[in-house]
């Protein structure tokens, strides 16, 4: 089994309130869960209206096609018109 980690900050810029970081958070975890199949969750600054913090994880078979899936939600981020990505950081852990 093959599990893939992405950590990454965004830069929320329009918000204004921690009402519309929630906003632009949820409308992201969900359209990644959706068109990804990956768990999305919110792990730090959380009290920060203007920026996050989230992790995806996905379980995957061969590392190459977890590593593909989190391509594609790094492109899905970056093309996200409420958000800039800051920064991010991948790790693959393999196990018998």
């Amino acid at each position: 089994m093959v599990v893939g980690i992405l950590q990454f900050e965004l830069a929320i810029d329009h918000a204004r309130s921690l009402k519309e970081k929630r906003r632009v958070v949820a409308s992201l975890k969900d359209r990644l869960h959706r068109e990804q199949m990956v768990s999305v969750a919110e792990v730090d600054a959380h009290d920060v209206y203007n920026q996050a913090r989230l992790g995806v994880a996905v379980a995957s078979s061969p590392v190459a096609q977890c590593q593909r899936v989190l391509d594609h939600v790094l492109t899905k981020i970056r093309q996200h018109r409420d958000c800039v990505l800051n920064d991010h950081a991948i790790e693959i852990l393999t196990g018998e």
